[in-house]
């Protein structure tokens, strides 16, 4: 028997514009633990499924802004179709490349951080209607961010800013996270057509630990999601089997921590694609999607590919 009933696997590139910074930040032992609020809360944007954040690159060098970078894998579904545990997983990677002016001495740091992250879900089914079940959900994450910068300044910085450079040059952040998620899900599969409808809330609360002296921060990540999909045969065969289209929405409205701190407060995204079905061969995957995805919000526009398998 399949582990996962249906998971969702997403891998996608999303372009999304933001306003030009027009300096290096400046940063010193004082105030570098914004700085560690602000990496916990870009390492918030994937913490759990969502095709509208599941893949993300910001970068405009011409007007000045660092380069990001951040890429994930989630799935989830159930093990057994009778047994109510509902299982997640997402495993997220990261890269974020500032430039830092450190204390008074003006001593420039090139940096480049990278991340990884990994976030867990736990669940289980209530049934409250016919197709339609309330799921809450126990997420736990632990991540970590390593920081190696190129001090591009000869200047010496000031003994207050020796921890800040320290970091910047050769550091880590380590984080762990602890919250969950409310989910409603409805399912109605019939021969002529299938659809799903997810509707979550997500609290997490990041934490570091064990990390470098000079970053000791926290970020509160709050989402709440609408998924849904419709799935129908298209008249033509594949593998002996049906080949359907699928046309897919999401919306998804970033709170707390992560309302606008990337230039958007929420995005909706447009898909549509086609779904083969490999169950009438031997094979581990049962069906497999391709999907383009349009993503729009306030300040932002950009596009994903997207490739799903169920098992």
């Amino acid at each position: 028997m399949s582990f996962f009933r249906r998971p969702r696997i997403r891998l996608g590139g999303l372009a999304l514009l933001l306003a030009p910074a027009s300096s290096p930040a400046q940063v010193n032992d004082a105030n570098l633990e914004k700085r560690a609020d602000a990496i916990l809360t870009l390492m918030g944007f994937s913490l759990v499924p969502d095709v509208t954040t599941g893949a993300l690159s910001i970068s405009d060098q011409s007007a000045g802004n660092p380069y990001f970078r951040q890429t994930s894998i989630a799935g989830g579904g159930r093990p057994k179709k009778d047994v109510p545990l509902y299982l997640e997983g997402t495993l997220a990677y990261g890269r974020y490349d500032p430039t830092f002016v450190v204390g008074d001495s003006q001593t420039t740091v090139s940096v480049k951080w990278n991340s990884l992250l990994g976030t867990g879900g736990v669940g289980w089914d209530f049934p409250i209607a016919r197709e339609l079940v309330l799921r809450p959900i126990f997420n736990f994450s632990l991540g970590r961010v390593d920081s190696q910068g190129t001090v591009s300044s000869p200047s010496t910085p000031a003994a207050s800013s020796r921890a800040a450079l320290d970091f910047l040059s050769d550091g880590r952040l380590n984080s762990y996270g602890v919250g969950g998620s409310l989910m409603l899900d409805y399912e109605r599969y019939r021969p002529e057509n299938e659809v799903d409808v997810e509707l979550r809330y997500t609290n997490i609360h990041l934490q570091s630990f064990d990390s470098s002296q000079a970053v000791q921060g926290h970020a509160n990540a709050q989402t709440m999601s609408l998924w849904s999909r419709y799935r129908a045969p298209t008249g033509f065969t594949a593998l002996e089997r049906p080949l359907r289209y699928v046309l897919e929405y999401a919306y998804t409205s970033f709170l707390a921590d992560l309302k606008g701190v990337l230039g958007f407060e929420d995005v909706h995204s447009f898909g549509t694609g086609v779904e083969l079905d490999s169950t009438s061969h031997d094979v581990y995957v049962t069906r497999t999607r391709l999907l383009v995805r349009y993503k729009i919000g306030n300040n932002v526009t950009g596009w994903a590919l997207g490739l799903a398998v169920s098992f």
